[in-house]
């Protein structure tokens, strides 16, 4: 049964919160790939930002998310994504049109249940990784969301609740899938 299980959705819409309230249920869960290079190029001067060459920083985020997804594969039990793989490669494919959605996602597949975070612009703030307004943040979402679908995942939208209760939410459909997965 495929473990790694995919958190996306809208930019500001809860997905990091989340991911430490179910860290601290005991699960192992791994930051976005993109906010990690964007304190990474802060850090060392380089220019893979969104804000500067959104194509390199979409091509980062795939090597990242690939790794991502393989070191999650020796985790015996669930592994929560902060984004991924299909994020970026939408990311990617979006701005270049180059076709990689299709084949990277068939070769890294995440768990077949993912969740997605709505637009929620009374969380929404921008931050030193978060420089875009709430309108580009619903854009990507809107791609994201019907992209998904088109890939074969089934998409489970994440209420607008509170976060442990959202934590709740998630485990509990887990726990009620058959076990053929």
């Amino acid at each position: 049964m495929n473990r790694s299980v995919l958190i996306s959705g809208c930019s500001g819409g809860g997905k990091s919160t989340l991911l430490q309230e179910l860290a601290a249920h005991g699960h192992a869960v791994v930051e976005e790939p993109g906010r990690r290079i964007v304190k990474q190029e802060l850090e060392g001067g380089g220019a893979a930002l969104p804000w500067v060459d959104m194509a390199a920083f979409a091509r980062r985020a795939i090597e990242m998310a690939i790794a991502d997804h393989v070191a999650a594969g020796e985790q015996t039990g669930w592994t929560f994504f902060d984004r991924g793989l299909i994020d970026a490669a939408a990311a990617l494919q979006h701005l270049t049109g180059e076709p990689v959605l299709e084949k990277l996602s068939a070769a890294h597949r995440y768990h077949p249940r993912i969740f997605l975070t709505p637009p929620w612009p009374e969380i929404y703030t921008t931050d030193p990784e978060r420089r875009h307004g709430f309108d580009e943040a619903v854009a990507e979402y809107d791609r994201l969301a019907a992209v998904y679908p088109t890939l074969g995942y089934d998409v489970v939208m994440l209420p607008k609740i509170a976060v442990a209760d959202r934590a709740d939410f998630i485990l509990d459909c887990l726990s009620r899938e058959p076990r053929q997965q």
